[in-house]
């Protein structure tokens, strides 16, 4: 087993490849939030897409359905009911109007649904914050006992805790 860097876990290493380590796995992990960022951008353009679409699809079948349908219901309905013809075609008219007004309504649904997506912000903050943690992360220097001045040379050695 080995650590990001490619040196075995629980080698000796120097502050400066444990702080080259660190900045590698920083610099992943903001990549990896922006690509959530994005999946999550993606994700409510295609609810809005969706909602937009419902309302075409309202708007479409109040403007050609009204002709056809009103007439064929119109009639049915005279022929069932022995009611006055202008009757009918108001009957007619509100079952069509009925039909948009449910597309509108998921049109609204899908549309608070994309205007509610959070998710980019989210992923924004969890940035902001990981950058505030990479600023103040500095190197500690371990202290120095007599027995390190022995070749007035100091090597600061990390030990893994794994």
């Amino acid at each position: 087993m080995s650590a990001p860097d490619g040196s075995p876990v629980g080698a000796e290493r120097s502050i400066g490849q444990l702080f080259a380590s660190a900045t590698t796995e920083m610099s992943a992990l903001v990549h990896d939030e922006i690509a959530l960022a994005k999946a999550q951008l993606k994700r409510d353009v295609k609810r809005g897409a969706v909602g937009g679409g419902a309302f075409a699809a309202a708007g479409a079948v109040l403007i050609f359905s009204l002709p056809m349908l009103s007439f064929a219901l119109a009639y049915g309905i005279r022929t069932w009911s022995d009611w006055n013809l202008a009757v009918c075609f108001l009957l007619s008219f509100a079952a069509n109007v009925l039909v948009a007004g449910v597309l509108a309504l998921i049109g609204v649904v899908f549309a608070k649904k994309a205007k509610k997506g959070k998710g980019p912000q989210k992923t924004a903050a969890s940035v902001k914050e990981s950058a505030a943690v990479l600023q103040n992360a500095k190197p500690h220097p371990r202290q120095v006992t007599p027995a390190d001045r022995v070749g007035h040379t100091v090597e600061a050695v990390a030990r893994s805790s794994s």
